[in-house]
């Protein structure tokens, strides 16, 4: 009689074993398309003052356009969380790349306010379909150790690709016009894809679950640990038991619907409040009497602040309950809010306190992705995550235009931020809201057992 394959468990086979050269690439090609992506969804803003004079158009009137954008990456993101479970997310990642790349490509025979919104929506959904997928790939192939270190390092990834749209803007854009920062953000994602097609795996719980042969899965764990016998063995992943529900069904389930409505409200708060203070920050301080300069090297601190803060708490969320650490860093992120509204008139102590916001409130924002992943089983992870930044980046359209808003009705400096920290603050409780969600649901499990 045939003895039965030995078991390995692939999520202990990665948990035990150091951090291997294949796992750097795929944190370094998961970086890179969160990088693209961003790169993408921000190249607008640093040619509309050239359009606007090319066009004879005011600048307001791109704000449809920039509306746009935002509104596809929310539907991009949608339309992918069911795509990741129906075909595969290296498939969904690798197709939604070529999609915007091409898109940002279009969008360099764009003529008019209206044909440069279609194209900027549809790179948008491109752009929204790709970007939760890295999240889902990081999260798998990181050690339980340091996987929310990884996941948010990754993160940061959408901090320097805003900071390099900005660089190279500047040099391309009075060069070579302004088609050469879009022609730049079709090529990158369109390299990095037939890069991703030839390097990158499938997710492991995909490829377990899906019951791909097991030499397929076996030459992929080889590349994290050459060492190892793996010829006569059988794979599992305590995460992926066969479960009834899967993607969207698991996500919107009652045992994960309370956690699933206070992670998009969360991220829809911060959201909301985070593109209101990218969009309009450097206006507001310029209403205090602070010179262009000024005030754009101060909204840069913003994205400074992001990336010490998401890095920051990629280590707490390590030792400490992920839940608490990100609410905390919202109410930080909050009072830095409340204290630049306090601040009109001196950019010291503005510089200051917009830094602080950004520890607290970017690095919280791009905390929730790996949040995200946490909470959901393998079989809802990949559409847990999308579903988040669609429902949430929701708040991103609306945050502008309800800035512009208070602008219009004449509201203060101080109020404007306050009606911000509100917002952030809405952040904080949705979060402790699911963390004591959690632990009743936690404490009603151990009674059933005890009965």
């Amino acid at each position: 009689m045939k003895s039965p394959s030995p078991i390995l468990d692939v999520r202990q086979f990665i948990d035990e074993r150091p951090f291997s050269r294949y796992q750097w690439g795929i944190l370094v090609v998961c970086f890179l398309l969160v990088a693209i992506d961003t790169y993408d969804s921000v190249t607008i803003g640093f040619v509309v003052p050239v359009l606007a004079h090319a066009w004879s158009s005011s600048k307001a009137a791109f704000g449809t356009v920039m509306s746009a954008g935002i509104l596809g990456l929310a539907t991009g993101a949608l339309i992918a969380g069911p795509l990741f479970d129906r075909t595969s997310p290296k498939t969904v990642i690798v197709g939604a790349m070529v999609v915007y790349g091409m898109c940002s490509i279009g969008t360099m025979s764009a003529d008019s306010v209206a044909s440069l919104g279609a194209w900027r929506f549809f790179t948008g959904v491109g752009v929204g379909a790709a970007a939760p997928g890295a999240a889902t790939l990081m999260y798998e192939y990181a050690p339980a150790r340091m996987s929310a270190f990884l996941v948010n390092a990754i993160g940061c990834g959408a901090l320097i690709g805003a900071s390099m749209c900005g660089l190279i803007a500047a040099v391309a854009v009075p060069a070579y016009g302004w088609q050469s920062l879009f022609l730049i953000g079709g090529v990158l994602p369109l390299a990095l894809a037939m890069v991703m097609v030839i390097v990158t795996p499938q997710p492991l719980h995909f490829m377990i679950q899906r019951g791909f042969p097991q030499p397929r899965i076996a030459a992929v764990l080889r590349r994290i640990a050459p060492d190892v016998q793996l010829d006569v063995v059988r794979f599992v992943l305590q995460e992926a038991i066969p479960q009834r529900q899967a993607g969207v069904r698991m996500v919107l389930s009652r045992p994960f619907r309370m956690g699933t409505v206070m992670l998009w409200s969360a991220y829809f708060f911060s959201t909301f409040a985070y593109y209101l203070l990218l969009g309009w920050l450097p206006t507001l301080i310029q209403g205090t009497g602070a010179t262009l300069r000024d005030s754009s090297l101060i909204t840069v601190l913003l994205t400074l602040g992001g990336i010490i803060g998401t890095l920051l708490l990629g280590r707490f969320m390590d030792r400490f309950e992920k839940n608490a650490v990100i609410a905390a860093a919202y109410a930080f992120g909050g009072a830095g809010v409340w204290l630049i509204g306090r601040q009109a008139g001196n950019l010291g102590w503005i510089a200051s306190w917009v830094f602080i916001a950004g520890i607290g409130l970017s690095g919280a924002l791009l905390s929730m992705s790996f949040l995200a992943a946490a909470f959901y089983p393998a079989g809802g992870r990949s559409t847990g995550i999308a579903w988040m930044h669609g429902v949430g980046r929701l708040g991103g359209f609306m945050g502008p235009m309800a800035g512009a808003a208070m602008l219009r009705a004449d509201y203060s400096f101080r109020t404007v931020f306050t009606v911000v920290m509100a917002f952030v603050l809405l952040s904080a409780a949705a979060l402790m809201i699911k963390r004591a969600a959690a632990r009743r649901a936690t404490a009603g499990e151990l009674q059933t057992e005890s009965a």
